[in-house]
Formats: C-alpha cells, sequence, structure tokens
C-alpha cells in the first residue's frame, strides 16, 4: 500500500526551512500562498541525440533528451561492475586488500595486444581488489573487470548475472549486461541515459568513500613497458582537472552510440550527475559536457529544506522488533530552481507500508517529494535511521497494537 504523509505547504523558502531544520516532522504550515504559474525555465540548446542531467540533490530533471533510448555504454558498463565490488566490500563479503590471480585464459583475451583498454596485468600476476578498482576506473582496464568478476565469481559470465540482479535491484528498468567491461557483445548489452544517472546515483550515495577513493585519480602507474620503465596512463574523464568539481564516473565509445560520457561534478553543496551519449568526437563530447555542466550551475540554485540526518518522518516495519522506523535523507535535501525563483512549493512524504523486517540503517525506505511552484516535482530518497531486526511473537502482537492504538 502506497502511503503519503505529513504534507507541508509554505510560500517562501525561509518559513518552511525553519520548520524543517528544527527536526520536526513535514507538517502543515499557513502562508501565503507562492505562484502556481508555470515557471520560465532556462533554456538550453544541444545537438546531442541523448542528454540528461540531474541535480542529485533534489532529484531534479534539469534537462532530458532521449533518456530512455537504449544504447550500447561501451566501457561506462565499468561503472555497475565498480558498483558491484563496492557493494559487496560493504557487505563484508569481500576485502578490497583479497589478491587475485591473474590467470592464462584471461590475459591472452584482454590484453592489450587483443582486448582494448588495459592496465597492462601479466599473467600470474597477484592483485589486490584495491589496484584492479583503480585501474578498472582510471585507465578502463578491460582486464582489470575481467580478473575481478573471475576471482569474484569464477567466471565472467556468472558475474554478469550478479551484474543483471543488481541493476534490476536497484531500477535500472532498461539495462542489460553482458560483459563486466562493456566490450562488444553482439547487442546484448544496452542501456539508457536514465538507467545511467540511477547507477552514478545510488554509487554515490551508499558508496561515497569508494567513489571518492577510486573515481578522480588523475593518472595511474600500473605495470612497466618492454624496456623497463613504469606505465603511466591518465584517466580518461574528460573534464576532470578542467571543469572546477568534477570528481568521476566514466567515459565510453562504441561505432553505435558514438563518443558518450557519464559524468558528475560538484559545486556549492549541489552535485549535478549528467549523460551524453552520440557525439562524433572526443572534444565534441568534452565540450558538450563542460557545458552542460556549466548550465546546470550558472542558471539553477539549489534552496536547502532538510538537513542530511534530519527525521523527516516514520515508516512502519511488519514483523519487526520495533513498529516504525525513522526516515531521513543521506544527504542534504534541496529544491533546484532556475536563479531568482521567489515561489514556494509543496512536500510530501511517500512510502510503501509495511516494510518487512529486517530493515537495514541506510536502506532507502521512503521518497521526499517537493514541488516548487510551477515547477515539476523533484524527489529525493530517504533512507531507514536505524537498523530493525526481526521481532518475536511480542514483538508482532506490539506491533498489531501500534496499528490498532498509534500506541
Amino acid at each position: 500500500m502506497e502511503r503519503a504523509s505529513s504534507i507541508l505547504k509554505a510560500g517562501t523558502v525561509t518559513l518552511v526551512m525553519l520548520v524543517l531544520s528544527a527536526s520536526l516532522p513535514i507538517a502543515a504550515a499557513d502562508a501565503a500562498p507562492g505562484t502556481k504559474d508555470p515557471v520560465t525555465r532556462p533554456i538550453y540548446v544541444t545537438q546531442a541525440p541523448i542528454v540528461l542531467l540531474k541535480d542529485m540533490h533534489s532529484g531534479a530533471i534539469l534537462f532530458s533528451r532521449g533518456a530512455d533510448k537504449r544504447f550500447a555504454p561501451a566501457s561506462m558498463a565499468k561503472v555497475m561492475t565498480a558498483y558491484v565490488v563496492l557493494d559487496l566490500i560493504k557487505k563484508g563479503e569481500l576485502s578490497s586488500e583479497k589478491l587475485f590471480t591473474v590467470s592464462e585464459a584471461t590475459w591472452k583475451k584482454w590484453n592489450g595486444s587483443t582486448g582494448g583498454s588495459t592496465m597492462f596485468l601479466r599473467s600470474g600476476e597477484k592483485v589486490s581488489v584495491d589496484d584492479l578498482l583503480k585501474g578498472l576506473i582510471t585507465v578502463s582496464g578491460n582486464d582489470a573487470a575481467a580478473v575481478l568478476a573471475v576471482g569474484i565469481d569464477g567466471s565472467e559470465e556468472v558475474f554478469v548475472k550478479r551484474m543483471n540482479d543488481m541493476a534490476s535491484k536497484i531500477g535500472m528498468k532498461s539495462s542489460r549486461f553482458g560483459t563486466p567491461n562493456g566490450w562488444p557483445d553482439g547487442g546484448v548489452t544496452k542501456v539508457s541515459a536514465d538507467d545511467l544517472v540511477t547507477l552514478a546515483d545510488r554509487l554515490i550515495r551508499e558508496h561515497p568513500d569508494g567513489y571518492a577513493r577510486y573515481f578522480s585519480i588523475p593518472r595511474l602507474q600500473h605495470g612497466k613497458s618492454p624496456a623497463g620503465k613504469p606505465i603511466v596512463q591518465p584517466n580518461r574523464n574528460p573534464i576532470l582537472g578542467r571543469f572546477a568539481g568534477a570528481d568521476g564516473l566514466k567515459t565510453g565509445h562504441t561505432a553505435e552510440a558514438g563518443y558518450c560520457f557519464l559524468g558528475s561534478a560538484k559545486r556549492g553543496g549541489r552535485r549535478l550527475i549528467m549523460v551524453v551519449a552520440g557525439m562524433e568526437s572526443e572534444k565534441a563530447r568534452r565540450d558538450e559536457a563542460e557545458r552542460l555542466m556549466t548550465w546546470g550551475f550558472e542558471q539553477w540554485e539549489g534552496r536547502k529544506i532538510v538537513s542530511a540526518g534530519a527525521k523527516v518522518g516514520h515508516v512502519e516495519v511488519g514483523k519487526g522488533r520495533s513498529p516504525m522506523v525513522g526516515a531521513e535523507p543521506g544527504v542534504a535535501v534541496q529544491m533546484t530552481v532556475p536563479k531568482g525563483y521567489s515561489g514556494g512549493y509543496r512536500a510530501v512524504m511517500r512510502s510503501r507500508a509495511p516494510l518487512p523486517a529486517p530493515v537495514a540503517r541506510g536502506t532507502p525506505v521512503a521518497d521526499l517529494i517537493v514541488t516548487p511552484d510551477g515547477l515539476p516535482p523533484q524527489t529525493t530518497p530517504l533512507i531507514a535511521a536505524a537498523d530493525v531486526g526481526r521481532g518475536g511473537w511480542l514483538a508482532r502482537l506490539r506491533t498489531g497494537f501500534y496499528r490498532l492504538t498509534g500506541w
């Protein structure tokens, strides 16, 4: 059952921030109504066939073209590989210091002479998960992706099943993976820009330390040339080090989709996530990415509504040790509006309840939907503020009593 709770209306941002910054549940507040007329949105002009720009802290889609179109992501598929690996590390099922051995078969398939982008692994070399993640993201190592897949699941095919299961779990509705590195596979691997932004959003929210560690390394030194000199390769991110605040994610290139990029940047407390695909050259991809990000930061602004960790409301838990769990934002919630916006907004927390126990702290449990006057709704996920384990018969009895009485 979908439930909407705790509606708030306000004519000014100041009043709303006062109500929510006090860590009170979202409640009705009387104020002079803001404008209900459509707001003039900043104009962005582009020739790119696929473009998507999202403000992560509000969920606002600032620009979208072809976001649902499926295309081959090439090396952008490695972001899903990284997400799966980081998830295993977070759950304690894999150590970043674990060593995997590069098999002869993997080396033959993915060495630099036959397997495209490489971190120059050698047959028989033992490499840590930590170093493989660095090679996977920084230099787009196809060999690194394969060694991770085989080391974790015994084969690339089994690991790919894990990737697809994860994609389904996190809401990537249009995507399917056929390889851990995005190598051409006869059209099996396809994604959409909308799904790629969903993936990037989840990775950055759920694995902030991993994102900071692996996605903004300017260059990687690994291996030696035939002459015995260290091999140093630059990060392939086209705006890293060029655009202030740019800090990660991944490029891709296929004959079908052209030059593509899934990127993110943070400025002034706002984080934007973008996709551009179908560009004709590396330069066109870089220029479009910089221009899109500049427009997103300069023509739009964020208005803070709820601080990170503030209790927004509660969600019912079924058969748990506690009948309720607090819902809070993992990052500060903002609404994104054009520069100079003077309207108000309406906010509602929405969840599916009851949640089945157990519920782990940090698990998405609800959405905070903010609708600025004259603009489309903006959705920010809320996470569980605590762990709620499975309860026995006494806990179930208490839950039933709570549903009847509210106590």
